[in-house]
């Protein structure tokens, strides 16, 4: 039999999608709320669970040429990984400031500079 090659759940893949761009949308506002992994989320998923909805990403003035560069290169624009090390930044001083316990903030900024690392090893798209 023809199994769906995206799998038994398209609308599954559609709401995560748009679940992630709710919480990419939220992230323009919140400073501590990542934008870029939830954009990047929705695409994945929406390729999955909408072809429409993968090409309005993609074709969008703002987002198409980010999803475009990771999903071609894996890059992420230089500008991009500023703006995540300084709200990461913001979010280990928040951390700081806030957690009730000094290891849950030392855990969650490790965590925090793990992806920057790992984010700032990813090639930068060319222009």
């Amino acid at each position: 039999m023809g199994r769906d090659p995206h799998g038994p759940v398209p609308w599954a893949w559609l709401l995560l999608a748009y679940l992630s761009l709710g919480l990419a949308a939220a992230g323009v506002v919140l400073p501590l709320l990542p934008t870029v992994p939830f954009v990047l989320l929705a695409a994945y998923a929406a390729a999955r669970g909408s072809k429409q909805l993968h090409q309005r990403l993609l074709t969008h003035r703002v987002f198409g040429p980010m999803i475009r560069d990771w999903q071609c290169h894996g890059a992420v624009s230089r500008r991009a990984k500023w703006l995540a090390s300084a709200s990461m930044l913001l979010a280990a001083a928040v951390a700081f400031l806030t957690a009730p316990h000094l290891w849950i903030a030392a855990v969650a900024t490790i965590s925090m500079a793990v992806i920057a690392c790992w984010l700032w090893l990813r090639p930068e798209p060319e222009r």
